[in-house]
């Protein structure tokens, strides 16, 4: 049996933070519990007036990041030891709510053949700027000189999971034309030398359903960074989205080239299947049906 814990995109949400950059100070100031926890921890260093609510200044998704006073690149109060206080408490506010969740739900299925993975949301979006201010908001303190994503691995690698997270066909080349501050592999690759270094199990998940061969071979490079070397690690690829479109005739020739890709030379067994288990041929499928691609590399 096979459980995917939502993990950190739940953590995401609950800390009150969307697509807008910035800290949730109405949360903070409405949520008696984390002013508190802010308080505390600025009163136990000695800087009573840096726990009296969120950092000012962090600016909107609209704004230029040059323009705002925590995080611009040189200068940015995010690289202050104020800022560095504040964040250290905001990721680890994160990270205490991803103990309980982890701990509670290893203490449920305890003992069972239950396998827990632990989804981590992909926040590329301002990747190749120094703050990373889309991680910071989402509470990963991870910048151009911190690594905020080993402190994540270890937990799940504490609790015996998993580690779930998509976006293994975009390309740098196509989504700078969009977001030039992005790098969605840039910020896969340190995610998959975090499960590398805590020796986390990984399932990769594909996020669009437009898949070209393009994408096709960025999901095989991705996959290849993070299983390639001497230890193989268990790996799964998820192939998740697919609609009626996949199973028109050029579309699921290229897919099947894919499967044949992922599962050269034995490195993968690969296996295509419905939620009950039963197997498709290339027939025409109903809409309603699900499917999952597992490839699974021999341990």
């Amino acid at each position: 049996m096979f459980v995917v814990l939502l993990l950190l995109c739940i953590m995401r949400n609950l800390s009150g933070v969307s697509i807008v950059l910035d800290f949730p100070s109405v949360l903070l100031a409405t949520c008696q519990y984390m002013l508190a926890s802010l308080n505390a921890s600025a009163r136990n260093i000695g800087m009573r007036e840096w726990g009296n609510g969120g950092p000012f200044g962090a600016g909107s998704l609209m704004q230029n990041l040059e323009h705002t006073d925590f995080f611009k690149n040189d200068g940015g109060s995010w690289d202050t030891p104020y800022g560095k206080f504040f964040l250290e408490w905001y990721s680890g506010m994160l990270l205490l709510h991803g103990e309980r969740i982890c701990r509670e739900a290893e203490t449920i299925f305890r003992g069972t053949e239950v396998h827990i993975s632990a989804k981590l949301a992909v926040i590329h979006w301002h990747y190749v700027t120094q703050s990373h201010p889309s991680e910071l908001t989402a509470g990963y303190y991870n910048t151009f000189n911190r690594d905020g994503y080993l402190s994540i691995a270890r937990m799940f690698s504490k609790y015996g999971f998993s580690m779930c997270c998509s976006c293994f066909e975009m390309q740098d080349a196509v989504m700078q034309k969009i977001n030039p501050d992005g790098s969605p592999e840039g910020f896969l690759r340190q995610l998959l030398l975090a499960a590398r270094l805590c020796d986390l199990a990984l399932e990769g998940q594909n996020f669009s359903t437009n898949l070209d061969d393009g994408a096709f071979t960025q999901v095989l490079k991705m996959s290849k960074f993070y299983s390639n070397g001497i230890e193989k690690r268990p790996f799964s690829f998820n192939f998740v989205r697919m609609d009626k479109r996949l199973f028109e005739s050029r579309n699921w020739d290229r897919f099947t080239r894919f499967v044949r890709q992922m599962s050269n030379g034995n490195i993968f067994r690969a296996r295509l299947y419905s939620v009950g288990d039963t197997r498709f041929k290339t027939a025409p499928v109903m809409p309603e049906a699900r499917l999952l691609y597992h490839l699974y590399q021999y341990s």
